[in-house]
């Protein structure tokens, strides 16, 4: 029996396992089992928490095509929120994820502990690369900016996956961002790279939506709206690098459980 929870950050939804002790060793054809929503748990993706000698813990990230990806920036703000809840860390943590160390604080947490405000330091933006219709931007994990007059007129399924795919990007692909920039509030609808799906929040696409918005206006404040709910980025720097970036939003714990693979 395996067991898990189920959490999410703004409807971007990950299975999270415990392997403090080492003993988990899933297979792709697991992880895509599990990540399945009519045959497995359903998840956007899925992490392993385990040991790290120079960190509270490293995050260990498959999306749903069960593979080890980059980083995700929501997943990082649950598997903190878990790690807090079970006593992991505190609610000042270091964690190692395969971009490097994060520091993650739990702002605020809901009695009972299923319900957290997270706030994730994200690894420094040294390149933008600024093209005729769009901006191209690692913040962790590859994305494609391009900004639109109405995000809820776009196609993100197959726009998204056609630029995903494009030669441009090849061989790793990428990530795609439909911004939508109205007063004080960006609207972002994100086509995600390993899930092949549009996602209900990406916080990796939110970040780089926010820099990408401010190298377009000139504002750093935002309201950042997405599908699954609202998040708030800050950042340092008047032009790159940008440093100390920091992506805060909620981490809700839906359930736990135990499965047979």
């Amino acid at each position: 029996m395996l067991d898990f929870e189920k959490y999410h950050g703004n409807g971007n939804d990950f299975i999270i396992i415990n392997n403090m002790d080492g003993v988990v060793s899933l297979l792709k054809k697991d992880i895509q089992h599990l990540c399945h929503r009519h045959f497995g748990i359903g998840a956007d993706g899925l992490m392993l928490l385990e040991p790290d000698e120079n960190a509270d813990f490293k995050m260990l990230y498959y999306n749903s095509d069960g593979l080890l990806s980059t980083m995700c920036g929501n997943g990082g703000r649950c598997i903190a929120a878990f790690a807090f809840s079970h006593g992991y860390a505190g609610n000042k943590m270091k964690f190692n994820a395969v971009d490097g160390m994060h520091k993650a604080y739990i702002i605020a947490s809901e009695p009972g502990g299923s319900l957290f405000d997270v706030s994730l330091g994200m690894s420094n933006v040294e390149k933008i690369i600024e093209n005729e219709n769009s901006y191209f931007l690692d913040t962790g994990s590859p994305h494609h900016v391009e900004f639109v007059k109405c995000a809820e007129e776009i196609e993100v399924f197959s726009k998204g996956k056609e630029i995903r795919n494009s030669s441009q990007y090849q061989p790793g692909g990428t990530n795609v961002d439909f911004v939508q920039i109205d007063t004080n509030t960006l609207y972002v609808r994100t086509y995600e790279r390993g899930v092949e799906e549009e996602t209900l929040s990406c916080g990796t696409g939110v970040i780089a939506s926010a820099l990408a918005a401010y190298l377009e206006t000139g504002i750093k404040k935002w309201r950042i709206k997405t599908r699954g709910g609202n998040f708030s980025v800050d950042f340092k720097g008047d032009s790159l690098p940008f440093t100390e970036i920091w992506l805060r939003g909620p981490a809700k714990m839906v359930f736990k459980g135990g499965i047979e693979l």
